[in-house]
């Protein structure tokens, strides 16, 4: 994918993350793929979508930003 549509992809991730709050941990795990992906393309990431993954992982997986 290139950086327009791994941007697509993740403006569709979050309009299902607020229609669908029960598949968060799905969309998560998307949101990771995604993120790295546009990240492998060496695009600048937006800052609330950096904080939108750490939120996440914390809340999901349990995982405080030290890694404990």
């Amino acid at each position: 994918m290139d950086t327009d549509e791994l941007r697509a992809a993740i403006n569709l991730l979050m309009t299902e993350m607020e229609e669908q709050p029960e598949d968060l941990r799905e969309i998560h795990l998307r949101l990771i793929e995604l993120l790295d992906q546009l990240r492998a393309t060496g695009a600048d990431l937006p800052d609330d979508l950096v904080a939108l993954e750490r939120r996440l992982t914390q809340d999901i997986e349990g995982v405080a930003e030290d890694g404990a």
